[in-house]
């Protein structure tokens, strides 16, 4: 049997369809069919090509019934971070390039504007749904367009800034045509799920429950008094019931909550919120993983994942290599243990910064703040304010978030605070809206602010206890994944501010090497009789290594894994130019482009950042400077 006929016996609804409106030509009895379908594909896929999913398998009954009500991609749906945007893709004329996921040329694992029409927005850092849905309805009342732009976020999403902020404003305009869906998959805001709250969701939507509602203000309007009386007896009455009273506050009609995987009730409760006008929330509860035994036990571990096995569950092996990451915690934990004054901060991202032993070990001494990245920074200014030694460990995208607050909360009053910052460079699969690309160069111009970049392992050790004793704010970036193998002692030991070293000495040309990038170096400048200078620090530059590589060589080439544009290249070049040594340079980054999705491999080659690029710049660089 042919896979193509294999396949389709398995799903036969699914493999009909190749976008929305097939799927509104279905009966509303096919679609659990559909759904059982769906889900199982979703767990075949990602177990071949890795990814989110958890997050996807929860919301496969809600993607069903927004596009089956809704009019995509007229309609407009914009999902919250995306990573549980995959049943999405598949519905939307993706299915067959599924198994392209997150690969080079393949399908984004996220939305994006240019890989479908359905995809009405782009997306990878959390909470930005609400305030671009908003956007898109704006603009559709500024069209004369009757359109409904609907922003799925979840629970988690919702604790970022942003999103609150979108929901003071949108609730402001009671003109729109805005629908906002609150996934609940954590249980944190409601748990009433059941036969009376999905009869309450069906009635609060119902035409006749708004019509009664709004006909009785009119006609109450008129009584002195009445008006608000029944508006504060309506809040109090749905008060008792659910938790919808701080939405109503804010300007939303609010429904919910529903069980996210009634698939008839959602139908229902959808359809009659379509026929609504205004902002409004549909409060919907739902199970991350369901459907999959493995991913219900433990949504966290199955959040994101590398290739398994669907029928047990089991992940790949790792390569076994000690990682940043690991790096990170095995040292908090022993910092920890050793000053009873650090306090660790994160923005919802405890396993993925690796501070669970931290977590467990110490929880008295462990904040996540939740999607909260400016909150968790300004958070770790009031403890440095008071007395604590508080670590921020944060990814280099999303300490963009709260440039600010570092800036202006910890960096102007110089309070001593350490950042430990991951996924600083080219992150692969996730793409460029998680790449650590500009931080080294947005983080540099920033007075007080001293900032470190490892070579391997046992640096980023040293390193990180060094900004921890620093009396100021100091940072330390790393990048995703293992390291060149360096063996890691396990002490307290520290490195001077400032310094860096001479890691292998040779003629004519000089490899200033900021960070990881220094193992590449060595194995390029092995071939030509190179220097490599191990630069270790962006800022504070070692002036007096500079001047010795300067003096003693005919050409320079800077190399580090962030954005060339203002980096730890053009430091030494406003250096070389401020001290009047004018040299030959040539400076080695990520381009002025975003680097798509890929393996770090890829990524790097794409980037010039290979060994064969390297060498052949570093080759050219020389031959330009030959004699004739």
């Amino acid at each position: 049997m042919s896979e193509t006929s294999s396949s389709t016996e398995r799903y036969p609804l699914l493999r009909q369809l190749d976008d929305p409106e097939g799927l509104r030509r279905l009966e509303p009895r096919q679609l659990p069919s559909l759904a059982e379908e769906l889900r199982d594909y979703l767990i075949q896929t990602v177990s071949r090509t890795g990814g989110h999913l958890a997050a996807g398998l929860g919301v496969v009954e809600l993607t069903l019934a927004l596009h089956y009500i809704f009019n995509t991609p007229d309609d407009r749906l914009v999902w919250d971070v995306g990573h549980q945007a995959y049943p999405h893709k598949i519905l939307t004329g993706r299915r067959d390039h599924m198994e392209t996921l997150r690969q080079k040329g393949g399908v984004s694992g996220f939305p994006r504007r240019c890989e479908s029409p359905y995809d009405t927005f782009g997306v990878g850092h959390s909470s930005t749904s609400i305030s671009a849905a908003l956007g898109m309805a704006l603009a559709a009342r500024a069209a004369g367009d009757s359109r409904c732009s609907i922003a799925v976020i979840g629970d988690g999403a919702l604790s970022g800034g942003m999103a609150l902020e979108a929901l003071n404003h949108a609730g402001s305009m009671p003109e729109i045509n805005l629908l906002v869906i609150l996934n609940d998959n954590d249980m944190s805001i409601s748990k009433p799920v059941g036969a009376v709250s999905n009869y309450l969701a069906r009635v609060l939507s119902s035409r006749f429950y708004n019509s009664v509602r709004d006909g009785s203000k009119a006609t109450l309007g008129r009584i002195p008094g009445m008006l608000h009386f029944m508006g504060r007896w309506e809040e109090h009455m749905k008060g008792m019931v659910m938790p919808g009273t701080f939405f109503e506050e804010l300007g939303f009609t609010y429904i919910g909550p529903v069980d996210g995987h009634d698939l008839g009730n959602l139908l229902t409760t959808l359809g009659n919120m379509k026929n609504m006008r205004g902002p409004r929330l549909l409060h919907v509860v739902t199970q991350k993983g369901k459907g999959y035994r493995p991913a219900e036990c433990d949504p966290c571990v199955y959040h994101g994942v590398s290739p398994f096995d669907p029928d047990t569950g089991e992940m790949n092996g790792s390569s076994g290599k000690l990682t940043y990451t690991k790096v990170f915690g095995q040292w908090l934990c022993d910092a920890a243990e050793a000053d009873e004054r650090l306090a660790a901060i994160t923005p919802a991202m405890c396993e993925g910064s690796g501070m669970v032993e931290f977590a467990k070990r110490f929880p008295g001494r462990f904040f996540d703040v939740g999607i909260a990245e400016q909150h968790a920074v300004t958070l770790a200014a009031g403890m440095a304010c008071d007395g604590l030694k508080p670590l921020v460990a944060i990814y280099s995208t999303f300490l963009q978030r709260a440039y600010d607050q570092l800036v202006h909360d910890v960096a102007l009053q110089n309070l001593d605070v350490t950042f430990a910052i991951d996924r600083a460079g080219l992150v692969g699969a996730d793409g460029p809206t998680h790449a650590g690309s500009f931080d080294l160069a947005y983080c540099r111009t920033i007075p007080n602010l001293v900032v470190m970049a490892p070579g391997d392992e046992a640096e980023c050790r040293l390193m990180l206890q060094t900004a921890y004793e620093y009396r100021g704010p100091a940072l330390v970036r790393y990048p995703r994944g293992a390291g060149p193998g360096v063996s890691v002692e396990t002490g307290l030991g520290t490195l001077p501010i400032g310094k860096g070293e001479i890691r292998r000495q040779g003629k004519r040309l000089a490899l200033l090497v900021f960070g990881t990038p220094l193992a590449l170096a060595l194995e390029v400048a092995s071939q030509l009789d190179a220097t490599v200078a191990n630069m270790r620090f962006v800022k504070p530059l070692d002036e007096q290594l500079l001047a010795e590589l300067a003096d003693g060589h005919e050409l320079l080439l800077t190399l580090e894994e962030n954005a060339v544009q203002g980096g730890a290249g053009s430091a030494v070049n406003e250096w070389l130019a401020a001290t009047g040594r004018i040299r030959r340079i040539l400076n080695l980054g990520l381009p002025d482009r975003y680097i798509e999705q890929g393996t770090q491999a890829e990524q790097w080659r794409e980037a010039g950042l290979d060994s064969a690029s390297v060498l052949a710049a570093a080759r050219g660089l020389l031959a330009e400077a030959a004699p004739p």
